[in-house]
């Protein structure tokens, strides 16, 4: 029987496109990370499951204290792409049976040099399967954040992955595009360094900055009640 937590040492039979990253390093924060929630699956079902790589676990366990009342589930992991997202979405988040599902994903894919028609293509399997284990959970579709001003991870893929979002979303009444690109984005569609000072993760303003972008629609949702304006406590 395959190992659950091991990442596949090709791409065959895995779904979806483009990277799968295998450096030991990340082998072992993807072990490590998965292991550890497999002994919380029963205490986070019914959870709002927050799904990507490191600038969602970059929230921590406690989500900074952004979405009091709120239960939550952290299922982000440092490094991942696309792919790897859609190779654990059903034991890291369908297994959790979720509330509603926050997924922003992108940068690590485009750093392997991944076009963003794959990570559209990688995520709209994401949202396919999702929407087959239920009809009418709401999906979070958070637009993949700017980066550096520098061709490691282009400003014009970026764009075209949010692009892809607006032209195939926009109207779904399942899923909520949430305009996070301009948000820390300057003129040059690069981000700003006063919320991503390395360019890629936000600060705490960053972060404050997007759950105020959260809460109206969590509270639209139906799975949360926040209060318009209202700013996180600082960590």
């Amino acid at each position: 029987m395959a190992d659950p937590l091991k990442i596949p040492d090709t791409d065959e039979s895995v779904l979806g496109a483009g990277p799968l990253r295998r450096t030991e390093w990340f082998r072992g924060v993807w072990r490590n990370r998965r292991a550890s929630w497999l002994k919380k699956t029963e205490a986070q079902r019914d959870s709002v499951v927050f799904f990507g790589d490191s600038i969602t676990q970059g929230w921590g366990d406690d989500f900074k204290g952004a979405f009091p009342g709120l239960k939550a589930a952290n299922r982000g992991i440092s490094g991942d792409t696309s792919r790897g997202l859609l190779l654990r979405l059903q034991g890291d988040v369908i297994d959790l049976a979720p509330k509603a599902v926050v997924l922003m994903i992108g940068a690590n894919d485009l750093a392997e040099k991944a076009s963003g028609e794959v990570v559209f293509s990688n995520v709209k399997l994401i949202i396919e399967a999702l929407k087959k284990h239920n009809a009418t959970m709401p999906i979070v579709l958070c637009e993949t954040f700017p980066c550096a001003p520098d061709n490691y991870r282009p400003v014009a893929q970026i764009r075209k992955i949010n692009k892809l979002y607006e032209q195939t979303w926009a109207g779904d009444p399942q899923v909520t595009i949430v305009k996070t690109y301009g948000l820390f984005a300057g003129e040059d569609g690069a981000s700003l360094p006063k919320y991503l000072p390395d360019r890629v993760h936000p600060n705490a303003d960053g972060y404050g900055i997007w759950a105020v972008a959260l809460h109206p629609v969590f509270t639209k949702l139906g799975v949360g009640n926040f209060a318009p304006g209202l700013l996180p406590r600082r960590p």
